[in-house]
């Protein structure tokens, strides 16, 4: 295990206990009453972290730190409308705590002035709502864009091209989602003026077949020589993005991603995907259960977060946790060692070579 990995594990480590020693006391001397915590989840098909890892991570640590709490599911599908359906029904249940990872963080301040007459908290998930919420768990997403952009840089000189000559295409996630604001704005920190230009700049929506249409798109304006890399905001779309490019002729062009998906750790080993972005969801949805069992037990957050994020005139407490790049010589060392997935999971027949050739140790 190298230090970097150190690091992680510790980190997720001191995390864990810091928050779990007050949260796991007695529930005898939990508050009486409904002890159901609500959990609002943005959607499925743009990225498969959120049912394959957030909402049964979050109900393990739930049902560990506390016997008598349950949890409230409901995912959105993508629709804000839906979502505010899943709110009310929250609240109208008497769930005390809603952890909301929004699908439209800009239209949340009603819903969460409405939870707040009624006695009920709510904890920004991951994305930050609009409104008065109590705290918010997510990671450094302005730092997360630096890292991306930088591992773009970083794959085009791997690929034998010069950032200072190269154009790129940008392909940002859904302008209602205020996480892929900063990482489009720390992108931007890390390329602008290290790339010749940005000839390409639009929103994918976190749909894929949206994407796929955008690259098409800049395929048509700029020809299909046009540009020498794609910046990518998720992994999602980053699929869609390769296979268009496929489609138009090319197949050299650096693209990243985000979330590390098993997908996009696929593509990183046999070379058609550049890079990833680890955000090791364990820590975050640990602190996640935490912070909401602290509430239900009536337990006051702020000493465990610490740091605040500024929205409007409001600084909200936070835990903002540091995400990881990942390309094919990191993939042992991040999503295998850090637990995210086995490497016979990834390394199944059709992968066992690349597997092999990048060092990843396993009987597979």
């Amino acid at each position: 295990m190298n230090s970097m990995t150190r690091r992680l594990v510790i980190g997720t480590a001191a995390v864990s206990m810091t928050l779990s020693l007050a949260a796991c006391g007695d529930d005898k001397s939990s508050s009486s009453g409904n002890q159901s915590i609500g959990l609002l989840l943005p959607e499925r098909s743009s990225s498969t972290r959120y049912e394959a890892f957030d909402k049964p991570l979050i109900q393990t640590s739930v049902e560990g730190l506390c016997t008598k709490c349950t949890l409230d599911y409901a995912n959105a599908d993508g629709d804000e409308k839906v979502q505010k359906q899943q709110f009310d029904a929250l609240l109208s249940r008497g769930v005390k705590v809603i952890l909301l990872d929004p699908v439209n963080a800009a239209v949340t301040a009603p819903w969460v002035e409405e939870a707040k007459k009624k006695g009920t908290k709510v904890i920004a998930y991951d994305r930050l709502a609009a409104g008065d919420v109590i705290a918010y768990i997510s990671f450094d997403n302005q730092r997360t864009g630096e890292l991306q952009g930088q591992a773009l840089l970083d794959a085009m000189g791997r690929a034998g091209k010069k950032p200072a000559d190269s154009e790129i295409l940008m392909i940002n996630g859904a302008e209602t989602d205020p996480n892929a604001g900063a990482f489009k704005t720390g992108a931007h920190l890390a390329l602008d003026g290290k790339v010749k230009r940005i000839a390409y700049e639009q929103s994918g929506e976190w749909k894929p077949d949206v994407a796929a249409s955008k690259i098409d798109e800049a395929v048509s304006k700029l020809g299909k020589n046009g540009f020498q890399a794609v910046y990518s905001a998720n992994d999602g779309m980053a699929g869609a993005i390769i296979d268009a490019l496929h489609k138009a002729g090319r197949t050299d062009v650096p693209v990243g991603g985000q979330d590390a998906s098993l997908d996009a750790i696929r593509r990183i080993l046999t070379g058609e995907q550049a890079y990833t972005i680890y955000k090791p969801y364990q820590p975050e949805t640990e602190a996640a259960a935490n912070m909401a069992v602290y509430l239900v037990k009536g337990i006051d957050i702020t000493s465990v977060a610490a740091a605040v994020t500024q929205s409007g005139d409001k600084q909200i407490p936070s835990m903002l946790l540091t995400p990881v790049v990942v390309t094919k010589d990191k993939i042992a060392e991040t999503v295998i060692d850090g637990g995210l997935y086995k490497a016979e999971e990834i390394c199944t027949p059709q992968f066992a070579k690349a597997c092999k050739d990048a060092g990843i140790p396993g009987s597979y």
